[in-house]
């Protein structure tokens, strides 16, 4: 509750509340709260629960005062309390028991002071100036900022081209390997895999977000993600298909923003119809990598997102990874061809396993994990160290954007010519 607060982010809230359980406290409290400018209108009755309850469905204030007295269970229902707080909210908690333990207890847990009841002016005028000195006093939070990050998209050309599987592999890969705190954000609120290739449940964080955008802090980020390890945690929903999600976008910038703080690393799994809808999820980011298949579907689709980033998101290092490449079979279009058409490289290969694919699948394990040495493994294990070198070298993103620019002309222009890629089958070959 004590977490660092960011000043621009609480002029909505109440300087302070006080919830208490009896008249004989509301009446210490009032004048004490009229002298420091406070509202004595925002003593309540009702004490923590009440607290608890008013406090889930509005933003907590600045300083908060809670009377413990009725409490069965104190350090139970600071925990509750804790649940709803704002970071940075500074909370005096006041009761009848005189015991160390408790009162120890009760600050280890965030809380600010204990004051034992019967309360008296001084005590109250000192732990309220108290209160308000920790509010104004500077906050080092400036290591967060400087910490490096990097912020990579993965983009699917197309569904089933195995986007998902590539973005959690990612993720472990970036957390267990290159050891950086790495968070994944799946943003395919309805039928996204990130949390079942981690073998997690995917909770309600996602949906809590979209549907309370003004409640995402550092502490909505700390309790809404799924820890899948020490250094990777993971954020995405389940919602239910016949309940379409109406947002517009705010949500999940603002979800990116508290990323950047608590994390070294954050992978997005972007569904491409979010990355139009919302173009504005990429504008702090680093990297997109457009994950697509030697296909001829898949080189149309491929061209278009690349003439999509060209025109709205210039400034993002481009790189393309094929998916899911079928060796030492033909090919519908080859990798040539391919590049040919899209006007570029393609970065990465990464053949197809169905064995490893099935065995991670059962395992509830990424595919990296599931596959260490792999064949299939190593180019992506190269593009999670290249991603991690481009963050920390000085100078990389002037070098990504001058390697993300395409070249002069349209890219849709080569529509028209993506059938004359198909390989001609040999006179007299029977189709398949």
């Amino acid at each position: 509750m004590n977490a660092p607060w960011k000043p621009g982010g609480v002029a909505h809230r109440e300087p302070f509340v006080a919830y208490v359980c009896d008249e004989t406290t509301a009446e210490a409290i009032r004048p004490i709260a009229t002298e420091m400018g406070w509202s004595p209108e925002k003593v309540n009755k009702g004490g923590l629960r009440n607290a608890v309850q008013s406090l889930s469905v509005s933003a907590s204030p600045q300083i908060l005062f809670v009377d413990l007295a009725e409490s069965g269970d104190p350090l139970g229902d600071i925990n509750s309390l804790a649940e709803v707080c704002e970071p940075g909210t500074v909370v005096i908690a006041s009761g009848q028991v005189n015991d160390v333990r408790l009162y120890r207890d009760l600050v280890a847990s965030g809380i600010q002071d204990y004051l034992l009841k019967p309360l008296s002016p001084d005590m109250l005028r000192e732990a309220f100036s108290h209160a308000q000195a920790v509010l104004n006093a500077p906050k080092v939070v400036e290591g967060a900022v400087d910490r490096p990050h990097y912020a990579v998209a993965v983009i699917g050309t197309r569904g089933g081209t195995g986007a998902s599987t590539i973005a959690a592999s990612l993720a472990w890969l970036m957390s267990e390997k290159q050891q950086r705190t790495t968070a994944m954000l799946d943003l395919d609120v309805h039928f996204g895999t990130g949390a079942l290739a981690l073998d997690l449940e995917p909770g309600r964080g996602l949906t809590d977000a979209i549907e309370n955008p003004s409640r995402i802090d550092g502490l909505f980020i700390e309790r809404a993600m799924v820890r899948a390890s020490d250094k990777l945690s993971i954020l995405s929903a389940e919602a239910p298909i016949n309940s379409p999600i109406v947002t517009d976008g705010s949500a999940f910038f603002q979800l990116q923003e508290e990323m950047r703080a608590a994390f070294e690393c954050t992978v997005v799994d972007l569904p491409r119809n979010m990355l139009v809808a919302h173009p504005h999820l990429v504008s702090d980011m680093q990297c997109a990598l457009i994950v697509t298949e030697l296909t001829l579907a898949a080189a149309r689709d491929t061209i278009r997102i690349l003439s999509w980033i060209k025109a709205n998101a210039p400034h993002l290092m481009v790189l393309v990874l094929a998916n899911r490449v079928h060796p030492g079979q033909q090919l519908e279009i080859t990798r040539k061809d391919f590049e040919n058409s899209i006007e570029r490289k393609v970065d990465f290969i990464v053949p197809f396993d169905q064995k490893l694919a099935a065995q991670a699948a059962k395992l509830g394990k990424p595919l990296a994990e599931a596959g260490k040495g792999s064949k299939t493994v190593a180019p992506i294990a190269q593009l999670a160290s290249r991603l991690c070198e481009a963050g920390d070298e000085s100078g990389s993103t002037d070098e990504a954007k001058a390697k993300s620019k395409a070249k002069s002309g349209s890219l849709i222009e080569r529509f028209t010519d993506l059938k004359s890629l198909l390989p001609r089958k040999p006179a007299g070959a029977k189709a398949k």
